[in-house]
């Protein structure tokens, strides 16, 4: 390759603050501004282009460099029909259409906006010749990781009048950057939110003097063994369709309610339905505290098609999930089965393959399954002998099917009760793709702890469960609650706090 000196990118003054938009979807979202001056070249590590295959096209005006070992290591793992392996050859297309759109020499750089990603309107740059750098003695320097650390210092260098930002997945990767005096940050455009403390809860309390604000202007109606309030007024403002509200003050009646619609600035609430009334019991199941009344409601309305469920160990999403699902398959005969998935992701060593068919594969992450359907039918058949229990055992086992994600792509579940279960690992992505399989007549329940991710690369903003329940909020046949008290044990609740 013949020595050239690489082209220098015009440093553009920045005209406007820009905010990248969210992968995935088309509002904007708040990010960190980068400040005023010339445009930033950020040297993309190979992990943010398998993490995200669409992040070249998130650095708005800024200016992308790829290292060649970068290229190297997307070819090295672009083999296989995992996530990484998809997402290693998606980046290789899109490398290609921009490499092929410009057809002769890419040593001046490629648009980015050629693809008609009009958002990016920087230039991608491919290394197109050696970059010697000097390394402290002691890193070694064949390793990938030090390589490009080694083209981050020699564009700093040679590009001393711009931001030179290596942006990584790899945080021993960024300590190393830094450590080296070498800009580094995380790739963030995937979160959802910043912080997780801001994720949709599903309810809101009304405030205390709730009552005195709507005066004689609230109106209220019965209907089909509910109560409707329409309300105006400020507190309008915060709701939002198939959010729960509630009013506690000592010495007045509390108010439980649903918002059913909203028009202006006024808005209905439809009071819940009791859960927490043995007489309403459901596969004998009773809501325990407010959070799983708001639970259950959504989970037997026959007009809400997608549910997510978010908690800690231990608040009873997996057990009312279930309890719901076997009473609208057995009893109302509402859908014809049950379906049960969840990501196998381990939380210590692999036990490597499992043999049997695709259940018997699936059982051994299925213990959550195992212990509520234990529980359910004891609690169901318990007059009806030892001969009864065995029975309604075999009748409910028969309703549930476990399914494996591996084979989710092309199918169509038509009038199924989908549990997704350990939600909280899958990516955006996948999250996609399993909610896309439902067909008509079907319910799909996602469920979750976002304490408890073990996948490499997500976190609590960037999770496929954080990402469906801020895109499915307000949505008419859509709910989410977040249920805050544990109903296990005490054990369980103290360890909760305490570890």
């Amino acid at each position: 390759m013949p020595p050239t000196t690489p082209p220098q990118v015009p440093a553009t003054p920045r005209t406007t603050p820009a905010t990248p938009a969210r992968a995935a979807t088309p509002r904007r979202a708040p990010h960190r501004r980068h400040g005023a001056g010339p445009r930033k070249l950020f040297v993309l590590d190979t992990n943010v282009l398998m993490h995200d295959p669409s992040s070249l096209f998130r650095f708005e005006e800024h200016d992308i460099f790829l290292p060649m070992i970068v290229l190297e290591e997307l070819d090295n793992n672009k083999k296989g029909m995992s996530e990484v392996a998809r997402n290693a050859r998606q980046a290789s297309r899109s490398l290609d259409a921009l490499a092929a759109h410009v057809g002769g020499d890419i040593r001046p750089g490629v648009p980015l906006s050629a693809l008609g990603n009009t958002e990016a309107t920087g230039t991608l740059f491919f290394q197109t010749e050696p970059l010697p750098a000097e390394l402290p003695a002691g890193i070694p320097q064949g390793k990938a990781d030090n390589q490009i650390l080694s083209v981050v210092q020699a564009l700093k260098a040679r590009h001393p009048e711009r931001d030179v930002v290596l942006v990584s997945k790899d945080i021993n990767m960024r300590i190393k950057a830094r450590a080296l005096g070498l800009a580094a940050e995380d790739y963030e455009n995937d979160k959802v939110l910043d912080d997780a403390e801001l994720l949709y809860t599903g309810t809101l309390a009304l405030p205390a003097d709730f009552w005195a604000q709507q005066g004689q202007s609230v109106q209220s109606w019965q209907q089909g063994g509910h109560t409707f309030y329409r309300i105006t007024g400020a507190v309008v403002d915060a709701l939002l369709l198939n959010q729960f509200v509630y009013y506690e003050a000592p010495g007045e009646p509390p108010l439980y309610a649903r918002v059913v619609e909203l028009r202006g600035r006024s808005a209905v609430l439809r009071t819940v339905k009791d859960y927490t009334h043995l007489k309403n019991a459901v596969w004998g199941v009773t809501a325990r505290n407010r959070e799983q009344n708001f639970a259950l409601n959504l989970l037997m309305d026959p007009e809400v098609d997608f549910v997510t469920l978010a908690g800690t160990a231990g608040t009873g999403k997996t057990l009312m999930a279930l309890a719901a699902g076997l009473t609208q398959v057995l009893d109302e005969r509402r859908y014809t089965e049950i379906i049960m998935t969840r990501a196998t992701v381990s939380v210590g060593e692999d036990i490597g393959f499992l043999p049997g068919t695709e259940e018997e594969k699936m059982g051994p992450w299925m213990g959550a399954l195992d212990d509520n359907l234990e529980f359910l039918a004891k609690g169901h058949g318990n007059t009806a002998g030892e001969w009864g229990r065995a029975a309604t055992n075999d009748l409910i086992r028969s309703r549930i099917k476990i399914k494996s994600m591996n084979f989710m792509r092309g199918r169509t579940f038509l009038n199924k009760y989908v549990i997704i279960d350990e939600a909280q690992n899958l990516t955006p992505k996948q999250m996609k793709t399993l909610i896309t399989r439902a067909g008509p007549g079907t319910k799909l329940v996602c469920m979750g702890n976002l304490a408890q991710i073990d996948t490499p690369y997500l976190t609590e903003g960037s999770s496929g469960l954080t990402y469906v329940v801020d895109r499915f909020k307000g949505w008419p046949h859509g709910g989410h609650v977040t249920l805050a008290r544990g109903e296990r044990s005490r054990l369980a609740d103290f360890a909760s706090e305490v570890l």
